[in-house]
């Protein structure tokens, strides 16, 4: 498998939180190869299965979620469709911004960019935008209310094994589940592997919540995106890309298990980082690990530039390593609870 083919594909797809069925169907062909069955529940989870054979083996459950922040068509005024900000998206970078309309068939557009008249550096009212995609009058009105809007850019191969696209967050932590998978392949492990491709990750973590609660996991290990780092940001909290996994620390995740990932890094002589969260980690981490009696939780994430915009960026290196490093620990997880 071509790993940067591979996130370019997931990244194509169009699946913004609460309509991922486009984004699972792409995760669904790149993962099928590597395990024993791929389903979906009735929220539109993706659950693939690695099932080891053994009876009665311990089930680990690893999430990434695939949906993607989004707007929502408003209404129409003179042809310029209006839209309300689905959650995540800073407003300064609207304006002349490529967006899809997922309406029957879906149309591309530009949303709006009034001429600066002296007022350079202000930033536009969200409410005074509004998306062109050179329709009539009759045309707009024609389109639901309601229907999501994404960014249209496509991912791009950028120095190095860098990348930018859309919706690297999290379909760079869905890269990760995919290519352990492959790291795996034809390998006998002790326990069952859930890969979990969860929806509903930016309005509220439905997905993994109800995800976890059905899978009933004896561990999870979590796998998101984290701030990388870039001009004008805290360097205390941020992460270099390049820098390998950031493992996190929180009083919500499971310290033991936590130990043993850094443990890996070290004994594999992988990079990696550490990620001080306070409290909440505000991932599907915090769903996960309350699910049923509880899960114990593991957070491993990916350096990403620009979360939440159309060009995401991210480092190849970093998600083959954070790959390794989560088939290692199903390897040792497995041979722990076979003993």
């Amino acid at each position: 498998m071509d790993l940067k083919e591979a996130l370019f594909a997931l990244s194509s797809a169009n699946g913004p939180t609460g309509n991922e069925a486009g984004a699972v169907k792409a995760a669904c062909a790149l993962i099928e190869p590597f395990v024993s069955s791929v389903t979906t529940d009735q929220i539109g989870n993706l659950f693939a299965i690695r099932a080891c054979g053994r009876f009665g083996a311990p089930r680990v459950l690893l999430d990434a979620h695939l949906d993607e922040v989004c707007l929502y068509v408003s209404g129409a005024e003179d042809g310029f469709l209006t839209f309300v900000n689905g959650g995540g998206i800073d407003a300064r970078i609207l304006p002349d911004a490529e967006v899809t309309v997922l309406c029957d068939p879906p149309l591309r557009g530009v949303i709006t960019c009034v001429p600066a008249d002296g007022e350079e550096g202000r930033t536009i009212a969200q409410e005074k935008l509004a998306i062109d995609a050179c329709l009539t009058a009759e045309q707009a009105a024609a389109v639901p209310v309601g229907t999501p809007v994404v960014w249209a850019t496509e991912p791009k191969k950028l120095a190095g094994d860098h990348v930018c696209g859309k919706a690297l967050d999290d379909r760079a932590g869905f890269a990760v589940l995919l290519r352990a998978m492959e790291i795996l392949q034809g390998e006998t492990i002790g326990c069952d592997v859930v890969v979990l491709g969860s929806v509903g990750e930016e309005r509220g973590m439905l997905g993994a919540a109800a995800g976890a609660f059905s899978m009933m996991p004896h561990a999870a290990v979590v796998v998101d995106v984290t701030f990388a780092a870039q001009p004008d940001c805290d360097p205390d909290g941020t992460f270099e890309l390049g820098c390998g996994p950031i493992i996190g620390i929180c009083p919500l995740l499971n310290q033991g298990l936590t130990g043993r990932l850094r443990t890996i890094c070290e004994e594999k002589n992988l990079p990696h980082r550490i990620e001080i969260m306070a409290g909440d980690p505000g991932t599907n981490a915090a769903a996960t690990q309350v699910s049923r009696e509880g899960v114990p939780t593991v957070m491993v994430s990916v350096p990403l530039r620009y979360m939440h915009t159309p060009r995401e960026v991210v480092r190849i290196s970093d998600i083959e390593q954070s790959a390794q490093l989560i088939a290692q620990f199903l390897r040792e997880f497995g041979q722990e609870a076979a003993q």
